[in-house]
């Protein structure tokens, strides 16, 4: 029950603005203490695809997704999610830890001194090179990151469509759905390549990852921009203290 309750605020969270890898990995490793880290990892992918494929669905139905971006990206993000994914284990937390954690503060800074950013579409910004930059920066280096370790994933491409070709927050959450959809597709054919994946818990959490996935991009559609920069504060915040205890408190 914690796992399914999990799994379905995870997809929640996903389907608004990403990470919610940040609510199911915990409860993966909590829940079966005696399941390896790139189980839980190859797990939470099964759950996660599906409920990141119905945000995307959802998303593609009811707004205008900027494929020129979305599409190219989320081709990388395949192959680059499935190359980080294949190091997963052999990069331990300490390395990259604290890279995050000054990234997540950066972002969260931006993010409130910057109070318009993201609630209205900057077109101006999206020219040849920005759309280039951004396919790069989604397909291959947010979509390694989601194949090592993954939460937070949704959140980093989402403000990389936003400051770096002018979406809106809500344009920028649907075509982040699109590239995390092929960044999970990506890691989980390795993590199941190589044994990684509990299929029966992995499929009853993804019923549930979906069921909030649905919710969660109903509500992103319905509220529109200002309700994601919220729901985004909060979940980047919620990073920075998760990494901040692992880093100084836990162990």
């Amino acid at each position: 029950m914690i796992l399914l309750t999990a799994a379905a605020l995870a997809g929640w969270v996903d389907a608004v603005v990403g990470g919610g890898g940040l609510l199911l990995l915990p409860a993966l490793l909590v829940a079966a203490p005696g399941m390896p880290p790139a189980t839980a990892l190859g797990t939470n992918k099964l759950a996660a695809i599906a409920g990141t494929s119905t945000a995307a669905v959802t998303f593609a139905r009811r707004t205008k997704i900027d494929w020129m971006v979305a599409g190219p990206a989320a081709a990388l993000a395949v192959v680059c999610a499935g190359l980080g994914a294949a190091v997963a284990g052999a990069v331990p937390p300490s390395a990259y830890r604290p890279v995050l954690l000054v990234v997540l503060v950066s972002v969260a800074l931006f993010v409130l001194l910057r109070p318009r950013l993201g609630v209205l579409a900057v077109p101006q910004r999206r020219t040849r090179v920005r759309v280039a930059v951004a396919v790069l920066v989604a397909g291959v280096g947010i979509a390694t990151y989601d194949g090592l370790i993954g939460p937070g994933t949704g959140t980093f491409l989402v403000l990389a469509f936003t400051a770096l070709v002018g979406a809106d927050f809500l344009h920028g959450s649907a075509m982040a759905k699109v590239v995390n959809a092929g960044t999970n597709a990506g890691a989980l054919a390795v993590f199941a390549a190589t044994g990684h994946v509990w299929w029966l818990l992995g499929a009853a959490m993804a019923v549930c990852n979906i069921a909030g996935a649905v919710v969660g991009a109903r509500m992103a559609l319905r509220r529109g921009s200002g309700f994601v920069r919220v729901v985004l504060l909060l979940v980047v915040l919620a990073l920075v203290a998760k990494l901040g205890y692992d880093q100084w408190l836990a162990g």
